[in-house]
Parts: structure tokens; sequence; C-alpha cells
């Protein structure tokens, strides 16, 4: 707190040097200004502990410039002792309901000056620890929030999440008319690379296949981890023809890329893909049904293809 800046607002010569020189002595580093406009622009522009005020202005007075630093989000937060030579009760409230901290009538005790001060810089010292901790509170949170919903492996939206996003873009595809695809990709013979190079490459594999069929997924559209060695892709406002188009990229992409570790084996995926509007198809729910069911058939026919229901 000694190494505290104060800015004094005052407009008459005399008495600031004589309360400048107090402060310094106090060990406070101390910048003076004579007008209400340029202690505006200061606490604006430098950083300020906290402001003593003089009411009486050349040009606003001293409850006019408390009123639009304590309205301005980037000053509301400095303290402000108002010191004016009027001492009635309604000029106190009157500068208390500007937005001022204290208010300390002239002439004045320097002990009681710098006791005011303290008072006034130990607040808010205890006001930034708590701004502080509430800030590391909110990153907290919203890290816990992010691991809720995020597939620790592949950095893909889990399942859950997955499944709160094909509600939320079925319901407003029927809402506003437009279309939805909906993609199953699922790695082939997966079992057989865990089985062959261990789980680490395996690991590996699925997230390399992650990141293909992110990259190749637009802002709008949603990859989420399904199941084991199983995702998901939404793709808001394409149809299916969009949506093979889609998933052919994907299934090129997967095929023709060496994956770490087992550059002497092609990984491939299949995929099934089912698309609203369709008549057959009232839920999200249906819609993920419809998407697995085309899956089973490109499995059935021999994997690394992709159907369509």
């Amino acid at each position: 707190m000694a190494k505290a800046k104060i800015l004094l607002v005052e407009d008459s010569k005399s008495q600031a040097e004589v309360t400048r020189e107090f402060l310094e002595r106090n060990g406070y580093e101390v910048d003076w200004v004579e007008e209400g406009k340029a202690a505006i622009m200061k606490a604006r522009t430098q950083p300020v502990d906290i402001i003593l005020l003089d009411y009486v202005l050349p040009d606003i007075n001293g409850n006019e410039v408390c009123r639009w630093l304590k309205l301005n989000q980037h000053t509301k937060g400095i303290p402000i002792i108002m010191i004016t030579t009027r001492s009635s009760t309604k000029d106190k409230v009157s500068s208390l309901e500007a937005g001022a901290d204290d208010s300390l009538p002239k002439p004045y005790n320097e002990i009681e000056l710098n006791a005011r001060i303290y008072a006034c810089l130990r607040t808010k010292a205890l006001q930034d620890e708590l701004r502080q901790k509430n800030r590391q509170l909110e990153e907290m949170l919203e890290r816990v929030e992010i691991l809720a919903i995020t597939d620790p492996l592949t950095g893909l939206f889990n399942r859950r999440r997955g499944e709160n996003v094909l509600e939320k873009e079925f319901n407003r595809t029927v809402r506003y008319n437009t279309s939805l695809s909906c993609l199953m990709v699922d790695i082939d013979h997966f079992k057989k690379v865990n089985d062959a190079y261990g789980h680490r490459t395996g690991d590996a594999v699925l997230k390399e296949v992650a990141e293909l069929v992110r990259s190749n997924a637009r802002e709008i559209d949603t990859v989420s981890r399904w199941g084991g060695e199983e995702f998901l892709v939404l793709l808001p406002q394409t149809t299916k023809e969009n949506g093979l188009r889609f998933a052919l990229r994907v299934l090129k992409a997967i095929s023709h890329h060496t994956f770490s570790g087992i550059s002497d084996k092609q990984i491939t995926v299949s995929i099934g893909l089912a698309s609203v509007p369709d008549s057959s198809i009232d839920s999200g729910e249906k819609l993920i049904n419809a998407s697995d069911l085309a899956l089973y058939e490109a499995k059935r026919k021999g994997r690394n293809r992709v159907e369509s229901a």
C-alpha cells in the first residue's frame, strides 16, 4: 500500500502542494491535476489506486466526476475520497450517492487523511482479491464444464454432448424445415489393430481418425465420439447428397492416411448416412437408428464404404 499511486484532483495549487508533499513523505506516488476532465482522462489511461477528489473544480464539480468514474467499467473500482469545504449532511450524502467511498471536510487533519486512504486501499485490496478468486472460480468451472462434455482421448465431444446437440439440431431442422444429415463412422477391424500393435497404437489411431473427421467438417458441424471406435457426425443444413459427398471425402482421407506406428497397414472406416427430411424419421433417436442400420449395411457389404438409409 505504501507504493500506491494517488490521483490528487485539486484546483488550489497551494493546497495541492501541501497535500502532495505530505503524501509523498508517507511513501505514496502522487499525480496531480487541477480539473475534473483531466482527472477522468488520467483515471482512464493510467494506473490509479485511489483518487482524492475536490468537490469544487473549475470545469465540473466533484460529484459529476465521481459519478462518471463509477459508471465506467474500467474506473468504477477505484476508491474515491471526496474532499470538500461543504460539511453539511446533505452534501456528504450527495457525494456518497454519486459513488464516493468516503468524504473528508477541509481543512483536514493529515493523520486522519492518511488513515482514510489506508482504509480505502485495504478495502480495495480485499475487493481485488475477491475478484481474482471469482475469476479463478469461473475459469475452474469453465474447465470442469469442458471436461464434462469432452472425450479425454480424442478431444471431441463425448456421447452425452453428441446426444444433446442431436436433439437441438433435429428440433431446429423441424422448426425451420431445413435438412440435417447424420453419419455414423466406425473404424474397420479396430480390434485387430489393438491385438497386433497394442492399445497405445490403437489410441493413436483413434486420435488421428478423430482429427481427420474433424478437419473435414465445417465450423457448424458437430463431431463426437459415440463409442469405442465409433464417431457421430451431425451436418446441419446438409442434404443427403451433400452428406454423401462429405462421407466420401472422409472415407478417402482416412484410407489414404499413413497412421503412426502402422505404416504397413491401411486403416479404413465404414460410414452409415441418414438424413431428414424423411417421412419415416420423426425424432433424433430414429435418425441415429437409421444411420446405424446404414452403417451395418456398409459393414455387411465389405467395409471401407458408405451406405445411406
